[in-house]
């Protein structure tokens, strides 16, 4: 039985954003905590964020070979944080903080992510992302014939989603969740309500085209 697709927007700065993420039905919301990329935002920044978020949206912190101290600063700032790892994190260094955590897997056609899925045993999802230079969110889209049907984790789809190509990816990798950042954008970092609605709308109508097959 197909269950509801989970919604991730990621990389918000701004209060309007994050109130429009919300009102479109997002389960989760990130803050790139990564002072390399164009939407990243203090801790203090995303304590402001998080503060607006009402019951059952998760905040998602995301970081990139961070010190554990870092780690544990915005923990103890954002007590709901869920942590996502998207640098070269080794098993142990996810583990450290205690907390759940996502870990981001670089997709390619060399990669395996059934030995990459064992080594993080404890991850309560994979996040699939395109194998590009350098770390973070990418905006590419990569081949989702690569995802194996017997991931040991739950599954999130990412890497160049919006609107327009949600819908195939998720009725093609059957993700647990989707997690979106530039296809919900006007600029870097700054979001569009609009294009938020109907990624939203999409996932919802990819849901319902999958129970129309299955009843």
């Amino acid at each position: 039985m197909h269950q509801r697709t989970r919604i991730k927007i990621c990389g918000l700065t701004r209060e309007a954003d994050l109130d429009a993420a919300v009102m479109a039905g997002a389960d989760a919301v990130g803050f790139v905590l990564y002072d390399k990329s164009p939407r990243h935002v203090s801790i203090e920044r995303a304590v402001e964020l998080a503060r607006r978020l009402p019951a059952f949206v998760t905040p998602v912190g995301l970081f990139v070979n961070a010190s554990p101290g870092a780690i544990a600063q915005a923990v103890h700032a954002i007590p709901q944080l869920l942590l996502q790892f998207h640098g070269d994190e080794t098993p142990d260094d996810c583990a450290a903080a205690g907390r759940p955590y996502l870990r981001a897997a670089r997709m390619a056609p060399q990669f395996d992510l059934l030995n990459f899925a064992a080594q993080y045993p404890d991850a309560l999802a994979l996040l699939l992302d395109a194998h590009v230079e350098g770390y973070g969110g990418s905006g590419k889209v990569f081949d989702w014939s690569l995802i194996p049907r017997n991931v040991p984790r739950p599954v999130v789809l990412s890497g160049g989603l919006h609107a327009g190509n949600v819908i195939e990816g998720i009725q093609q990798a059957r993700p647990w969740a989707v997690d979106v950042s530039s296809g919900v954008e006007s600029a870097k970092g700054i979001k569009d309500a609009a294009a938020i609605r109907r990624f939203c709308d999409a996932v919802r109508e990819a849901d319902a085209r999958i129970a129309a097959t299955v009843a």
